[in-house]
């Protein structure tokens, strides 16, 4: 078996290193990861400059580039053969709710889907990154399940782990992404140089976190696992506009 990893915290990331320790003998590991942090960057490609792939010391290749450009390069010019399978993370940081449109973890995985290999994103959900190697072994779980009970058609699957010792995970629980209340306004700020600059602010608390919400499923100690698509269309509103158009 063939398994691509990938991130959007760098090739350097211990949630990258934990992933690919817990991947240990699943078959032939190759990593392609960002040459430095991406989150945030969503599934943007690099189109305005060339991308440079190298590799590191422990093995890992790295890009000057995206995550979506990491999977992309080395799905459709690095690799002499498809992945079976990709799989991104360990990222640090919840990917819950709308976090969705806008992660690098999650996008990395998305690409891998298009180019129609199944694909996992897998995320810690909190910033103290105490339990990686939990988030890693259920990460392997997923990967040998399906291994073992392949699903018939593209799957894509978003997984958030609970940010606690691996004993004292409740279980696994399939999950709808819930809803963010708006973000934080961005913070102003001064420069050393007296100009005025922005931060963007931070997420906003969980809106819709009820019974079936990934929030939900994380908050009871469980495991969320959300199968996510990519059609943007809405269709229930396809009539409304085509009246309106006439």
């Amino acid at each position: 078996m063939r398994i691509l990893l990938s991130n959007d915290d760098g090739y350097f990331a211990p949630g990258l290193s934990a992933l690919a320790d817990a991947m240990a003998g699943l078959g032939e590991i190759v990593v392609v990861a960002p040459e430095q942090n991406r989150s945030g960057a969503s599934n943007s490609l690099t189109l305005d400059r060339p991308l440079f792939l190298k590799q590191a010391a422990n093995g890992f290749h790295f890009v000057n580039g995206t995550p979506t450009d990491c999977v992309h390069l080395a799905v459709t010019g690095m690799l002499d053969a498809l992945p079976d399978i990709i799989v991104s993370g360990v990222n640090l940081g919840a990917n819950m709710g709308d976090d969705t449109i806008y992660s690098g973890t999650v996008a990395a995985a998305t690409e891998g889907y298009l180019l129609g290999i199944p694909s996992i994103a897998v995320s810690l959900t909190s910033f103290d990154g105490k339990n990686f190697e939990a988030a890693g072994r259920i990460a392997r779980e997923l990967v040998m399940r399906y291994v073992e009970s392949p699903i018939d058609e593209p799957v894509l699957l978003n997984v958030n782990v609970p940010d606690i010792p691996y004993d004292q995970i409740r279980g696994m629980e399939i999950t709808r992404l819930g809803r963010r209340h708006k973000a934080e306004p961005v913070v102003k700020m001064r420069s050393p140089r007296n100009e005025t600059v922005y931060w963007i602010g931070a997420a906003g608390a969980a809106a819709d976190a009820g019974p079936g919400t990934d929030f939900n499923a994380v908050e009871r100690g469980y495991v969320s696992i959300t199968p996510l698509q990519i059609d943007l269309t809405h269709s229930a509103q396809l009539p409304e506009i085509r009246r309106w158009i006439k």
